[in-house]
């Protein structure tokens, strides 16, 4: 419906990637309501905001956040500092009236109390730092409840925060939103709060991440997106707990983590798999490495392997070529990597592709 971000020069070469208000380079992270659309424009280290589902192509953003302006880039505000600026930020959401965003190379998530109307806004309060100024992986010491590794995706599902903390190759789960210096109630994928190795350090498991990297889900089941095994791991019920997965998507057991061979995919498997989006009884996966998202119609909630429904980006369950291997169009992905479903839309972040893209899939 929608394509916001440059087009490509003769559909042929890449989108422009020029910061402006309505272009971007690499975005990872989009989120929308009734009210906002977000991206996070990581490549360029800032976050895009638009009053409102955009309703043109290439409609510009109404308020840039990381940056002095619209045409600036670099790591924290181009080296002015982390107080306001952003370094690779992927996950974005709003809830309850508050803006977050996974800092991901700060190390942080930050949170405005409330959406910002004005550019360059500072955030309110970090999580995973003890300041707007700090950035240090794991407070600058090691693994602990209170730090953070390369923070890439974040949820808010039945009163429940989750942040997937993925250089520590864990989740952690805080009961209602997090406040600052406050300790999760839940670590999911280690043994305690000072451990962060690779699938527990005893192998690939039901209850183990190497790469865990989005969470969705809804009332009944929740998934995360453990993108360095190739495959989305699903717990039912509540609350959230340290305990093995029900359902595995994308390998045929628990105990599995291949890239399939390049070229035959089908409808079951997976390569690095890095964003999520659950609406109803739909669940949509960035199948990223293969250039497609893989939706069905109705929420998996048991077993291994469960076959897609329907694809995007690629003109069968086969094909995983960056653009189809042909040209950039409305149809075509290029690793994507970011998702969001809202009343039947589904916001794409085509992070090689520069730009984002709006679906209906009613």
């Amino acid at each position: 419906m929608i394509w916001l971000g440059a087009y490509s020069p003769g559909a042929l070469i890449l989108p422009n990637a020029s910061p402006t208000p309505a272009q971007m380079y690499a975005p990872r992270g989009v989120f929308m309501d009734d009210d906002w659309l977000v991206v996070a424009d990581t490549g360029n280290h800032r976050l895009l905001i638009w009053r409102g589902c955009p309703t043109e192509d290439q409609q510009p953003a109404d308020v840039v956040l990381g940056q002095p302006d619209f045409f600036s880039e670099g790591a924290n505000a181009g080296g002015r500092g982390p107080e306001r600026g952003l370094h690779l930020p992927t996950g974005v959401a709003i809830y309850n009236g508050k803006l977050f965003v996974a800092d991901a190379w700060n190390h942080r998530v930050l949170v405005w109390n409330e959406v910002p109307q004005r550019s360059d806004t500072a955030p309110d309060y970090a999580v995973g730092q003890p300041n707007l100024s700090a950035v240090i992986e794991n407070r600058g010491g090691g693994v602990s409840a209170l730090g953070l590794y390369w923070p890439y995706g974040l949820a808010y599902l039945n009163g429940w925060f989750y942040v997937t903390d993925t250089g520590n190759r864990r989740v952690l789960v805080w009961r209602g939103l997090p406040e600052p210096d406050q300790a999760p109630e839940v670590i999911m994928g280690q043994d305690g709060p000072d451990r962060g190795l690779e699938n527990r350090g005893t192998g690939v498991a039901a209850n183990t991440f190497r790469w865990p990297h989005a969470v969705a889900g809804n009332s009944d089941i929740v998934y995360i997106a453990d993108a360095g095994n190739h495959r989305i791991l699903g717990w039912r019920g509540s609350p959230p707990e340290d305990r093995p997965a029900e359902v595995v998507i994308g390998q045929p057991d628990f105990s599995r983590a291949a890239e399939w061979p390049y070229g035959k995919q089908g409808p079951q498997a997976l390569r690095f798999p890095y964003a999520i989006a659950v609406e109803n009884d739909t669940l949509a996966v960035a199948d990223t490495a293969n250039n497609r998202v893989l939706l069905w119609p109705d929420l998996p909630q048991a077993g291994c392997f469960q076959a897609a429904s329907a694809v995007l980006g690629q003109p069968d369950f086969e094909a995983n070529g960056e653009n189809r291997w042909q040209r950039v169009d409305r149809d075509t992905l290029c690793w994507p990597y970011g998702l969001h479903l809202h009343r039947g839309r589904l916001a794409i972040a085509d992070s090689g592709n520069n730009r984002v893209m709006i679906w209906d899939i009613n």
